[in-house]
């Protein structure tokens, strides 16, 4: 007889595994891919993946990958919280895109990672891989950094005893200097980082605060990495984030972003 540690897991838990296999910014995976990430054996996966996709929760698409479905980007597209700061964000977000024509990026802290809740780009800006919804590391990103700076000391030393994988060459993967760097961007009250966690871009980050001072979210904009001066662009980063800010403790909802994990 099997112990309680030792029982498959649900039918609820492997259909959570099969869309958790897209949390971490895959937007397409193959079959294989998904079982794989679930932890599914490929025909359990398959019959899954199947229901699902008669259900509009995934998508199949005409290379036989698979994508989330409509209906279930409907539904989390409802989550209160996620709505609620990104329509507060969207109109500070796009001044900032409309004077700089760089991306602008808004994130909130999630776990050991950044999830980014929206983001705008045109044709001129530099391409990135962020996309709403995904999760990126906080020591390569710079609202991850800006996010893992303003936590609390225990959280960051955990983040750090995860480890610091290198994404690109100039990715900080000494504990110590990250240690430096975060210390810097608490003194300053900005991040700046140059092709960490994508070569050719670099992006300028600032916090967004409640009115305790507390930081609950990050915003920041990514252009390439030509650009001679990024500090140039702190001016408008900070000044959007505080505008966005001050809008957030209008409607008094910066409380009920504080905990998103």
């Amino acid at each position: 007889m099997m112990s309680g540690a030792e029982r498959p897991p649900s039918v609820a838990g492997k259909v959570m595994a099969i869309l958790e296999s897209f949390a971490p910014g895959a937007v397409r995976l193959t079959l294989t891919e998904i079982c794989a990430r679930a932890g599914l054996p490929l025909a359990t996966g398959h019959r899954l993946v199947r229901e699902l996709t008669g259900g509009g929760f995934l998508e199949r698409l005409p290379d036989g990958s698979y994508r989330i479905g409509t209906r279930l980007w409907r539904i989390g597209a409802q989550a209160s919280a996620a709505r609620s700061l990104r329509e507060l964000a969207l109109p500070h977000m796009e001044e900032l895109y409309a004077a700089t024509h760089e991306n602008v990026q808004l994130a909130v802290l999630s776990g050991d990672k950044a999830l980014y809740l929206e983001r705008l780009r045109g044709p001129r800006s530099v391409p990135i891989v962020t996309r709403v919804a995904a999760e990126l590391p906080l020591h390569a990103t710079g609202v991850g950094k800006v996010l893992l700076a303003f936590a609390s000391e225990d959280f960051a030393e955990k983040v750090i005893a995860l480890g610091l994988p290198p994404y690109t060459p100039h990715t900080v993967t000494d504990a110590d200097r990250l240690r430096a760097c975060l210390a810097e961007i608490r003194r300053s009250g900005y991040a700046v980082t140059r092709e960490e966690m994508s070569l050719g871009t670099c992006s300028v980050a600032a916090p967004v605060r409640d009115p305790a001072g507390a930081v609950f979210a990050a915003l920041s904009l990514v252009t390439r990495r030509n650009v001679v001066d990024l500090r140039r662009l702190v001016p408008a980063v900070l000044a959007a984030a505080s505008a966005l800010a001050r809008d957030v403790d209008a409607h008094g909802g910066s409380a009920e972003w504080k905990d998103w994990g």
